[in-house]
């Protein structure tokens, strides 16, 4: 059993990263997912009011809440699958919960690019709704995704990916460590943290 849980700002690379993952035959869990159905339940739409929803569940039910609820969907795909990779990890509370559940067959994997590289893949992905037609500032997210805890959830990362260089890079990087563990990974230039991390933290980021 292995579960890999990945880490990062909007625009990081998240979502990529749970691409590679499919292409490979591994389930994924988004916890963005679990927002977007609430969302939807509250009759509210997605693309604009995802961040306060995910909020609300975390000031309603605790710090933990979209994790908890995230347990279920993992341990149901992992009666069938030896790996699954949970997309969207916000928070150090939420990292403790995989690791109380996972032990040592959780693998947390921070995805980490400065903010104007992740701004450009949101505006060109065309996902969210923009600042003109009422959806969130990119560092509004940010703000809003560190108040959760995303700094010191990034810092009890295992492994650090720098998602800056082309998108075949970065699959290659990220199908590695699925395919044969972090372990496995070590030594690559991709893989090596910059000396001065606190100063690389503070602009790096990753998907919703």
């Amino acid at each position: 059993m292995h579960v890999i849980g990945t880490v990062g700002l909007p625009g990081s690379g998240k979502g990529e990263a749970a691409t590679v993952a499919r292409e490979d035959g591994i389930p994924v869990v988004t916890m963005g997912d679990v927002v977007r159905q609430e969302t939807a339940d509250r009759g509210l739409d997605p693309t604009k009011d995802h961040g306060k929803v995910a909020q609300a569940l975390r000031d309603e039910n605790g710090p933990a809440a979209i994790a908890e609820r995230s347990l279920p969907m993992i341990e149901d795909r992992l009666e069938d699958h030896d790996t699954v990779l949970v997309d969207g990890i916000r928070s150090d509370t939420e990292v403790d919960v995989f690791e109380e559940r996972f032990g040592e067959d959780f693998t947390l994997v921070s995805i980490e690019a400065p903010f104007e590289v992740r701004a450009e893949r949101i505006d060109a992905r065309g996902r969210d709704a923009g600042e003109d037609e009422g959806g969130e500032p990119l560092a509004a997210r940010d703000e809003r995704e560190r108040g959760f805890g995303m700094d010191d959830a990034m810092a009890q990362a295992d492994v650090v990916v720098e998602n800056t260089d082309t998108l075949e890079a970065f699959h290659e990087r990220m199908r590695t460590i699925i395919r044969e563990g972090v372990g496995a990974d070590a030594g690559t230039e991709t893989e090596t943290e910059p000396e001065d991390e606190n100063a690389n933290r503070t602009e790096a980021e990753a998907d919703p």
